[in-house]
Formats: C-alpha cells, sequence, structure tokens
C-alpha cells in the first residue's frame, strides 16, 4: 500500500527541514512525500529548492498565498498513493504514528481515519486552555450537524482512501478545510475510524498560525457545509 503524504507549508524555515527528515523515516516503506508551499516569504522557499528538493518527491510552489485548504487541494490533485495523509509542517504531529493511523484502512474497515488528540492515552504537551475549549466546542457543534461522533473534528492527521479524497470539491482556502471536509465525508457511503494520537502543540511565540477569526470562519464553515451544500 502507498501512502501519500501532502505538506502544506507556509513560513516554516525553521521547521521543515525537521518534518521532512521524520517524514522519510517514518515505518512506513512505500510513500511519496508532496510538500506545497504556500507563497513563504521567510526563506522557506528557497531552503526547499536548495536542500529539500532531493528529499521529497514533488515540491509546489503557489505564487500567492492562500491559505491551508487551498495547498491541501493543490497537494491532493497530485497525490498518487493508495491513501492519502496530511502532515503539518511545524512539529506538532509525529510521523512515527502513521502505522496506527493507517490500520483501520490496510484492514479494510474503514475508508477515513482521524487522528484524535482527545482520545487515547498518548503524551501531549500542555499549552492553550481556550484553544481546547475551542476545538471541543466546533467538534460538538459539528457532530450535531453531521451526525457523527468524533472527538476532535479540528485535528491534522486524517487519512483517505485516495479516491474519496480525490471526488471531493474543496472550496475552503484557510483553516475552514476541516470542518468542510468532515461535512463532506459524513454525506458519502464511507466508514470513518478515529485512532488516539500524541500531540506536541507550540505556542504563538514558537509560530502557531491559528486564531479567533479561523474560529468563526470554522463555524460559518460547520453551517455552510452542512446546511446549504
Amino acid at each position: 500500500m502507498k501512502l501519500s503524504i501532502v505538506i502544506p507549508c507556509y513560513n516554516e524555515v525553521k521547521t521543515i527541514r525537521n518534518i521532512v527528515d521524520r517524514v522519510r523515516s517514518a515505518p512506513v516503506a512505500d510513500k511519496e512525500i508532496i510538500i506545497v508551499d504556500d507563497c513563504s516569504r521567510d526563506g522557506t522557499r528557497d531552503l526547499l529548492r536548495a536542500e529539500i528538493a532531493p528529499l521529497v518527491d514533488k515540491i509546489l510552489f503557489h505564487e500567492v498565498n492562500q491559505g491551508k485548504g487551498a495547498a491541501l487541494r493543490t497537494g491532493f490533485k497530485v497525490a498518487t498513493g493508495d491513501v492519502v495523509i496530511v502532515q503539518d509542517a511545524d512539529l506538532e504531529y509525529d510521523p512515527n504514528e502513521y502505522p496506527k493511523l493507517l490500520q483501520p484502512i490496510i484492514d479494510g474497515k474503514a475508508d477515513v481515519v482521524f487522528g484524535s488528540r482527545f482520545a487515547g492515552g498518548e503524551a501531549h504537551r500542555v499549552v492553550y486552555f481556550w484553544h481546547m475549549v475551542g476545538n471541543k466546542g466546533l467538534t460538538l457543534l459539528s457532530n450535531m450537524m453531521t451526525n457523527l461522533n468524533v472527538t476532535d473534528m479540528e485535528t491534522c492527521y486524517k487519512v483517505f482512501k485516495r479516491e474519496v479524497i480525490q471526488g471531493i470539491e474543496i472550496e475552503e482556502n484557510r483553516f475552514g478545510f476541516e470542518p468542510e471536509i468532515t461535512a463532506k465525508v459524513s454525506k458519502l457511503d464511507v466508514v470513518i475510524y478515529e485512532v488516539g494520537i500524541s500531540y506536541y502543540g507550540r505556542t504563538y511565540k514558537e509560530g502557531k498560525k491559528i486564531g479567533w477569526r479561523d474560529g468563526i470562519r470554522a463555524l460559518y464553515a460547520i453551517i455552510k457545509y452542512n446546511l446549504f451544500r
């Protein structure tokens, strides 16, 4: 089974080489690494061209900053693996956990897998209380709309059979991707599993980008893609 790893990247010059090394060493034999740079302005693009290009399968460059959802849309289109996973470039999620995320699909039980930061007993860095409250609130509202019972709708680690994700039109350009894809997957005839994962959250000082405006957009996306699509 071939795994395509799509890494959206924006201003991650301090972490992109590290995450690529971790992804390359992840315990999955057959993998395709795709990076989509969303018009970084901190030297990331130069690093990608000079050092990282020989280490990965594809690097695509946006000439205008559009957001995480847009970068994923670009990456999903060129993925060739049997299964596709989203990997953030900020070191908050551990590629060594790919095998357990893939297992429900390998076993023939699932078409889509969410990695949950709130399920299981894996290690978690203690960071922001109100982020946790916001995540759980948005997940609850999403579940009310989709009639799913996921515990972490906003998680980065979402795994799809390629035909599932390439059959979905992604409209959101920024972090509204998470509720949009959850809503659209819930309307398909697919089986969704959830697996507990570790989480090493970073602070705003360390480069965290998501903010309260993204929470408002996520709320809008939950309503839009569940009630009007």
